[in-house]
């Protein structure tokens, strides 16, 4: 796997950041915003300057500024902040549960999460916003995995293709899942994982297969040395985090909790209208 060109970073001036103790905030949120930031998908429109802070730990009002960027997740980082008492939506507890879950999901309530969906979508959406609204009344809660299966197929952020190959590729590639590291060759890492799959009529996990994602470009990356055995996060391409067994249980926990959502609309669901 070659270098990308789009990513030719001034290592003069970036270090990697220490491995020891827990990432901050504002870094983790670098480790999971960079994939679709780096494909032009969101966030501010020069990836290189955001994954350079990423790499040398840096934590300033300009990550702030660009965190503020990312128009898809940044509201959902407010909303989580605001509902649990947290002052910091770059804190990493609001960080964390957003990209991989925890606890503070559940202490938010039905009419906050549906407050932040009329505010932002009801006008993008049009008559199909109360589709966005029963995923709410469903369960669902701010995790990506929300935001992937219960509300980008309602408002056009799969992109035009609506072959359902396509959009299950993207479906798949754009929510965060987990991998089991097998081998590492220099900038890249075998994981096995489980894809998504889609019968027709529900969406599901298929048997174990491996892939090849990224860890680095030339040795340069967002995480620390990584072992055999290792649980990781994956977004798009790349391995976002290290995952402890707390983590890797949340992140099944709402992913599945989500799937189970739109599976139960049937062919009301987002995934159905979109996949055929």
């Amino acid at each position: 796997m070659q270098t990308d060109p789009r990513l030719v970073l001034r290592t003069d001036a970036v270090r990697p950041h220490p491995s020891s103790g827990q990432t901050s905030g504002p870094l983790l949120f670098v480790q999971y915003a960079f994939p679709p930031n780096h494909h032009g998908y969101c966030g501010p429109a020069d990836s290189t300057a955001f994954f350079e802070y990423g790499v040398s730990g840096t934590v300033d009002g300009g990550l702030r500024a660009q965190a503020r960027e990312f128009a898809g997740a940044w509201p959902y980082l407010e909303l989580i902040a605001g509902a649990t008492g947290c002052s910091d939506p770059l804190d990493r507890r609001v960080v964390e549960a957003y990209w991989v879950g925890n606890p503070l999901l559940d202490r938010i309530g039905t009419t906050a999460i549906g407050g932040s969906m009329e505010d932002r979508f009801r006008h993008r959406a049009g008559p199909r916003f109360s589709n966005l609204t029963d995923g709410v009344i469903a369960g669902g809660v701010p995790h990506h995995s929300f935001v992937v299966f219960c509300i980008y197929p309602w408002v056009g952020l799969l992109g035009d293709d609506r072959r359902a190959a396509q959009a299950l590729t993207v479906l798949d590639q754009c929510r965060i899942r987990w991998g089991r590291v097998l081998a590492l060759h220099g900038d890249q890492v075998v994981v096995e994982s489980s894809p998504l799959t889609w019968d027709g009529r529900r969406l599901g996990f298929g048997p174990l297969q491996t892939e090849t994602v990224i860890r680095s470009f030339d040795g340069v990356g967002l995480l620390a040395e990584l072992e055999v055995g290792d649980w990781v996060s994956l977004h798009w391409e790349w391995v976002c985090d290290r995952l402890d067994a707390r983590q890797l249980g949340s992140l099944k926990h709402y992913t599945q909790r989500h799937v189970a959502i739109v599976n139960d609309a049937g062919a009301r669901s987002g995934p159905a209208m979109t996949l055929g």
